[in-house]
């Protein structure tokens, strides 16, 4: 027999690096799932993305048993990772901070593919390059 959901959690931790520190921590525990148990499974399951913001979608059970699924990494985050900078401009129409090639935006797109909202890889591109003008990064080809 399934065993009944009593809520569903969406929480952003940096992987391999999480701690039970606020804000994770508290939200955890008012969701009822052992702190502790979680965050060691989260690093393990992120061990390979070090110091990436790593999405998690956690669903926690009535009887306080909790599965996760990990998602991909923010796109801004690895058009950052990409450019090696901190943030984007505050001013993405006129300060520019960086430029993409093709061949970046179509890795980023890569791997993003699995939760993006797109048909094919060209359909992904467009996202991460809207995205990257977002964020006062040029995409030339």
């Amino acid at each position: 027999m399934a065993k009944k959901v009593a809520k569903k959690l969406k929480i952003i931790m940096p992987g391999a690096k999480a701690t039970p520190a606020p804000p994770a921590g508290p939200i955890l525990g008012q969701a009822g799932i052992n702190i502790g148990e979680f965050i060691t499974k989260f690093n393990e399951a992120t061990k390979d993305m070090p110091g990436q913001m790593i999405p998690a979608e956690i669903i926690v059970f009535e009887d306080r048993s909790f599965t996760f699924i990990l998602k991909t990494p923010k796109t801004s985050g690895l058009i950052l990772k990409a450019l090696g900078l901190e943030k984007g401009s505050g001013k993405p129409n006129t300060s520019k901070i960086g430029k993409l090639t093709k061949t970046q935006i179509k890795e980023i797109a890569e791997t993003k593919m699995p939760d993006l909202n797109a048909n094919d890889i060209e359909g992904a591109m467009r996202i991460v390059e809207g995205t990257a003008r977002n964020m006062g990064v040029e995409v030339k080809d």
